[in-house]
């Protein structure tokens, strides 16, 4: 009920954005008069490649190639969409312009070329963004009470599925054994596909090098799939699945995990920070592994020096970060919570729907932990 009700609601909100684009950009540019027929069926076919995608989504039998098709096109809605909105706004200053014919005609030709040179650029420049491989991100961060300074290895949002396969998560891996990783850990949302269809595309987890193991805790994702025969899945594959449990690391520090918030919704497998933290050292630091930074709206008192996220995928298309803002704290980077607590949200290292990233690149990211000093 839950995925058929966001399908309806998505349809909806992409029907209405490109009905603006169209009204309010792509009609209004005297460059495309001549083809306005044709622009205009353009964006019907956009809007129905959009309800295929979400009506298709789960299809065993829908070719990689239409869905990669299909859920570009949510993409291409969403810039055009921004880039409509500029054009509206500009129109403001244009129309305080004075009423001389040839001055307005020359400054509106102007205008539109420049527009239209931004859309193409930036719809291009998004796709080729989704293209690259993930960077290498690393960062310091420093935990007081750590006895050992030591690296951990984040990956988070793989997504896994229809586009992204095999040879994906093989270069991944490749990535992570390069950073000499005393600690990997994988922060949901992994797949997007259930166990029956993975088949290899995972393999590589098991060619992990890592000093003192591989963590993993379940995304939203996963619960759309089978929560808990892809956490058995992982394990197959060697990886620790810390779902609502902890572990004490090399007498260094206590890892703990969390099952999704998406659990709270489907009323299953709920997050649970007590029992997560049950069996914690309290003379050791702690980091807590979580899909969703919405994790600190369940804290209390909990002693946590640092939360390990993803989801956010750092908003994945600027600006569409202000809009996962409004759900949840953090987007993306590291931030001070509290006193006792920092929280790290990745960008992650795939994607979800369109293959494009604007001003969030997919990561992978090495942290290295160090003893904090109090002055």
């Amino acid at each position: 009920m839950f995925r058929l009700s966001f399908a309806f609601a998505a349809i909806a909100v992409l029907s209405l954005i490109n009905f603006y684009s169209y009204k309010r950009f792509l009609k209004r540019l005297d460059l495309l008069f001549k083809i306005q027929v044709v622009v205009k069926w353009v964006m019907i076919a956009i809007t129905l490649c959009e309800i295929l995608y979400f009506f298709v989504l789960r299809l065993d039998n829908l070719d990689p190639l239409l869905y990669a098709l299909f859920s570009a096109m949510i993409g291409v809605s969403f810039m055009l969409f921004c880039v409509a909105i500029i054009y509206d706004l500009m129109h403001i200053p244009y129309a305080k312009i004075p009423h001389d014919y040839s001055r307005r005609l020359f400054v509106k030709m102007v205008f539109d070329v420049t527009m239209l040179i931004l859309a193409l650029s930036y719809i291009t420049k998004g796709f080729l963004n989704g293209m690259k491989a993930p960077i290498i991100k690393e960062l310091d961060v420093y935990i007081a009470g750590l006895h050992e300074e030591l690296t951990i290895v984040q990956i988070t949002d793989l997504h896994i599925g229809k586009t992204l396969g095999k040879s994906f998560v093989d270069d991944v891996v490749k990535q992570i054994n390069a950073l000499d990783a005393d600690i990997v850990v994988i922060t949901g949302d992994l797949v997007d596909m259930p166990v029956e269809q993975i088949g290899d595309k995972l393999d590589a987890l098991r060619d992990i090098q890592s000093r003192l193991g591989v963590y993993f805790v379940p995304g939203n994702h996963e619960y759309f799939y089978g929560v808990h025969k892809i956490m058995e899945f992982v394990e197959f594959l060697g990886v620790n699945v810390l779902s609502n449990r902890s572990i004490v690391i090399n007498n260094t520090l206590n890892l703990a995990g969390v099952s999704d918030m998406m659990g709270k919704r489907f009323d299953f497998l709920p997050p649970d920070l007590k029992n997560a933290l049950n069996h914690v050292n309290p003379k050791l630091p702690t980091i807590l592994l979580s899909h969703q930074p919405k994790i600190v709206t369940e804290m209390k008192d909990e002693k946590i020096d640092l939360i390990l996220s993803g989801h956010t995928h750092g908003g994945q298309i600027f600006p569409f970060g202000l809009l996962v803002l409004l759900d949840q704290p953090y987007l993306s980077g590291l931030y001070q919570h509290s006193a006792q607590t920092q929280v790290f949200v990745s960008n992650g290292a795939g994607y979800w729907g369109p293959s494009v990233r604007i001003m969030a690149p997919s990561e992978i990211v090495k942290i290295n932990l160090k003893t904090k000093v109090n002055v």
